[in-house]
């Protein structure tokens, strides 16, 4: 998969899972029907928002991105829906087009971080498992703090 149609599934399953969220918060909050849909749809609304700050900034990586487009990306999870016009914006702007840069046999990887995607892009099935245990993690952290209006109570 390439970086656009990457970077855009990313950006079309957070929007999707923002739906599951607002719908869920909708029903605690305005019908007070359940709570137990919130633990849900926050649960894979939060791990979707992990996977796509990952997405976003290996793009950036990838796609030599200045700092501020990058910035834009990952930023644009925390609004509702705002990943789709990003994606939109990035993509009319040829921003996501073309191939993994750091994928063998083509460029070679100057400094940490491109050390590090290149490995993945050459590695894809252990490095899809090494994140997916890495965001995983910090998920579990996330949920063993507790909703984010309790971190500073």
């Amino acid at each position: 998969m390439q970086p656009r149609a990457l970077f855009r599934t990313v950006a079309f399953a957070e929007a999707v899972t923002w739906t599951l969220l607002l719908i869920a918060l909708f029903l605690k909050y305005v019908t007070k029907t359940t709570d137990a849909a919130v633990s849900i749809a926050g649960g894979v609304h939060g791990f979707v928002f992990l996977c796509y700050a990952f997405i976003a900034a290996f793009t950036w990586v990838n796609q030599k991105w200045k700092a501020r487009t990058g910035l834009v990306a990952i930023v644009s999870a925390v609004i509702p829906y705002a990943t789709i016009p990003v994606e939109k914006s990035l993509d009319r702007r040829g921003l996501l087009a073309g191939h993994w840069r750091l994928a063998a046999g083509r460029e070679e990887p100057m400094g940490a971080v491109e050390k590090i995607q290149a490995w993945i892009l050459a590695k894809p099935i252990l490095a899809a498992v090494v994140v997916l245990v890495g965001v995983a993690a910090v998920f579990s952290f996330l949920l063993y703090m507790g909703p984010p209006d309790t971190w500073f109570s």
